[in-house]
C-alpha cells in the first residue's frame, strides 16, 4: 500500500509591475496555444479523420517556437504541459461518452477563463532559502508569502491568477498522515439553507448566506461595470471591482465549509448524508439560495477530509427523510414551513431537520458492519415530547 500522497500548498506571489506583465504574458501565449491545438486536432479529424495525441503536438512546439518568436520567451515545459492539458480533456471528454455521461466537447478558451500554467519539474530549491521568493523559470525570483511551511518533494508547480491577484500552487508528495483514534461517534447531517448542517446529536451550524450579505454591493459594482463603455480601461477597473466581491464571498464561504468539515470528521467515526440532486435544486426557486449555501463544495471538501482521516462518508436516499417518524416510521407529510415535526403515529415532537437528520443516520447504520447497531440517537437526545 502506498505511504505517500500528494498534497497541494497555496501562497500568494508579489510580483513587481515587470514580472506581472511577464506572468499576463505568459498566459496569454498559452490560452493562444490552447486554442490553436484544439483548432489543430479538430481540422486533423474533420479531414483526414486522424486523432492527434499530446506527443504528437509537443513534437511540433519547436516549429512553433520558429514561426512565433514571442514563444521563446514561455518555459518548454510549460508549453508542453499546455498539450498535455488539452489531451487530458479530450479523454474526459471520450471517458464521459463512453460512461453515457454528457459529454462536453473541448472548448475554446478566452483569455478570462485560461488563469494558471503549470511547470510539471520544477526544482527542488524552487523556494529560496529564506523563503522570501520562488524561482519560475524565463520569469525570475518572484516574492511569495510562506504563510506556512510546505513539506515533501515538490511534484509541480502552478501559476495561477485570481482576480488581480497571483498565487503559486506547489503539489508535493508527503507521507500520509496519522489516521485518526477512532470516537465511537456516528452522526447523520441534514443540509439546509436556514441552518447549513443540522446534525442528529441536535447541533445547528448557521448559514451566514455570504451573497446575500454581499448583494447590494454586488449590485452597485456590476451596475458600473454596465455603464462603462467596452474596451475601455474604466470598464476593465470596474470588471475587476466585481471580480473581487465574488471572490471575497467564495473565499467565506470555503473557509466555513473547512472548519465544519473539519469538526466533524474529527468527532465522528461515521458520517452519514443524503445523496442531494444539487444540480437539480439549482435550477427550483430555490436556486439562489442552494447555491448560496454550496452543498457541494461542503461534501466535496467532507469526502476529502474523512478519506483522510480514515472516516467513513455515506450518501443515503433523501426521499422521505423530513416526513417519516425517526421512532416509528409513521410518514407524516408537511409543507417545508412547518418546521417542527409532530408525529400522529407516536407522538414524537421534534425539530423537522433533526428528525431528518435521525433517519439519515438510521438509513447509513446497516450498511456498515464494524458500528454498533445500537447508537442510532446522541445521548443528548433532540426529542422533546415523546408518547406510547
Amino acid at each position: 500500500m502506498e505511504n505517500t500522497t500528494l498534497r497541494a500548498f497555496k501562497y500568494r506571489l508579489r510580483p513587481t509591475k515587470a514580472q506581472e506583465a511577464q506572468l499576463t504574458e505568459t498566459l496569454i501565449l498559452c490560452q493562444r496555444l490552447y486554442n490553436g491545438m484544439l483548432e489543430e486536432r479538430r481540422g486533423a479529424y474533420r479531414k483526414a479523420g486522424k486523432s492527434l495525441t499530446a506527443y504528437d503536438q509537443m513534437k511540433s512546439l519547436p516549429e512553433v517556437k520558429a514561426a512565433l518568436p514571442e514563444y521563446a520567451s514561455v518555459n518548454a515545459q510549460v508549453l508542453q504541459d499546455v498539450a498535455k492539458r488539452l489531451d487530458k480533456s479530450f479523454k474526459g471528454f471520450f471517458r464521459r461518452i463512453k460512461a453515457g455521461q454528457k459529454a462536453g466537447y473541448p472548448r475554446f478558451k478566452g483569455r478570462d477563463r485560461y488563469d494558471s500554467f503549470t511547470y510539471p519539474q520544477p526544482s527542488q530549491n524552487s523556494v529560496t532559502a529564506d523563503g522570501k521568493h520562488i524561482y519560475l523559470p524565463k520569469i525570475g525570483n518572484v516574492r511569495i508569502r510562506l504563510h506556512r511551511p510546505f513539506a515533501g518533494k515538490i511534484k509541480t508547480l502552478a501559476v495561477k491568477r485570481e482576480g488581480a491577484e497571483w498565487y503559486a500552487v506547489l503539489t508535493c508528495e508527503v507521507q500520509k498522515a496519522k489516521l485518526l483514534p477512532p470516537t465511537g461517534s456516528t452522526v447523520g447531517i441534514d443540509l439546509g439553507v436556514n441552518h447549513l448542517v443540522i446534525t442528529s446529536d441536535g447541533e445547528f451550524v448557521d448559514n451566514p448566506r455570504f451573497l446575500r450579505s454581499a448583494r447590494k454591493r454586488l449590485r452597485v459594482a456590476q451596475r458600473s461595470l454596465c455603464r462603462k463603455k467596452r474596451g475601455s480601461k474604466r470598464r476593465k477597473k470596474a470588471k475587476a471591482a466585481v471580480a473581487k466581491l465574488h471572490l471575497k464571498v467564495r473565499r467565506q464561504r470555503d473557509d466555513l465549509h473547512h472548519k465544519v468539515a473539519r469538526k466533524l470528521v474529527q468527532q465522528h467515526d461515521l458520517i452519514a448524508h443524503e445523496e442531494l440532486n444539487i444540480t437539480g435544486l439549482a435550477r427550483t426557486r430555490m436556486a439562489n439560495s442552494v447555491l448560496d449555501a454550496g452543498w457541494a463544495g461542503l461534501l466535496d471538501k467532507l469526502a476529502s477530509k474523512a478519506e483522510e482521516a480514515g472516516r467513513q462518508l455515506i450518501g443515503v436516499d433523501p426521499r422521505y427523510t423530513s416526513q417519516d417518524c425517526h421512532q416509528c416510521g409513521h410518514r407524516e407529510k408537511h409543507s417545508l414551513s412547518v418546521r417542527e415535526f409532530t408525529c400522529k403515529g407516536c407522538g414524537a415532537v421534534l425539530n423537522r431537520d433533526i428528525n431528518a437528520a435521525l433517519n439519515i443516520l438510521a438509513r447509513a447504520l446497516p450498511s456498515v458492519g464494524n458500528v454498533d447497531q445500537r447508537v442510532m440517537r446522541s445521548p443528548r437526545s433532540p426529542v422533546l415530547q415523546g408518547g406510547e
